[in-house]
């Protein structure tokens, strides 16, 4: 196939790219698009590219918060010592997204805008009660992830950066595909400000809360509290990599060494 590509100079160039043609599509880092492509399930007329933005690139760690461009590697997330001091659970998140090669070419905010089921960067978002960026406005990560392969977003609104408001604790563990790494599950748990918050990946159709677990750490800060949660599997995925029961068996599990490892 065939199509026009455009190398976008600002954010505001690529918003007007967009609105010009309803056909185009954003490339951030191209782990998922490019793939949709050549497998014939994406035919955009043009390709607006944002990688040679560096003001949607970088990490900035400052008191009680942490924010990172859009177009900030999943490799220079992992790397960031910064970031590892003040949220390290993030830092090895990303550290174990898929392969080099997808780490050094995914980014935060394509990730967060395509919302992929099994994708890693959803939990920590929504666990640590972050906030998505906009070419537009603010998106509180509770309102952001809507369903499958769904956000808030709007037709052609570009994601500029997303922050962090620093845990007091937080940890992360995923069981792995072994040969994409996204998770089959994974729980991203944090004892924030606000109180606990436990986010859950791979298991259903988008992430999502998982709301006894919450109550349970919120009563007791440790891996024991986590057994004594059942989790229902209705609505959970249900396929060749693990079925529904399977999945539910697998959270609370995950969500103990989670914060064993906090």
């Amino acid at each position: 196939m065939t199509f026009a590509y455009q190398q976008a100079t600002s954010v505001a160039d690529a918003a007007q790219a967009v609105r010009a043609n309803s056909e185009a599509k954003i490339l951030a880092g191209g782990q998922s698009l490019l793939a949709a492509i050549k497998q014939g399930l994406a035919a955009p007329e043009a390709l607006i590219d944002l990688s040679g933005l560096a003001d949607l690139k970088g990490i900035k760690v400052e008191a009680g918060k942490v924010t990172i461009g859009a177009m900030t590697t999943h490799a220079a997330v992992a790397a960031s010592k910064e970031l590892a001091a003040a949220i390290p659970a993030l830092a090895d998140l990303a550290g174990r997204i898929g392969d080099r090669q997808v780490r050094n070419r995914g980014t935060m905010g394509g990730s967060l805008a395509n919302n992929d089921p099994a994708a890693c960067y959803p939990a920590a978002a929504l666990a640590l009660n972050a906030t998505i960026h906009t070419d537009r406005r603010s998106i509180a990560a509770d309102d952001f992830f809507k369903g499958l392969y769904e956000t808030a977003l709007a037709e052609g609104e570009i994601i500029s950066s997303v922050s962090f408001p620093v845990p007091e604790k937080a940890g992360w563990q995923k069981f792995k595909q072994p040969a994409s790494r996204f998770s089959i599950v994974g729980v991203f748990v944090a004892k924030t400000a606000g109180g606990v918050r436990v986010a859950v990946t791979g298991a259903g159709s988008c992430v999502f809360r998982a709301t006894a677990l919450e109550q349970a750490l919120s009563a007791s800060w440790s891996q024991a509290a986590t057994m004594t949660v059942s989790i229902s599997e209705e609505g959970l995925n249900n396929d060749l990599h693990g079925s529904a029961a399977y999945r539910a068996a697998l959270i609370p599990v995950l969500a103990g060494r989670a914060v064993a490892g906090a």
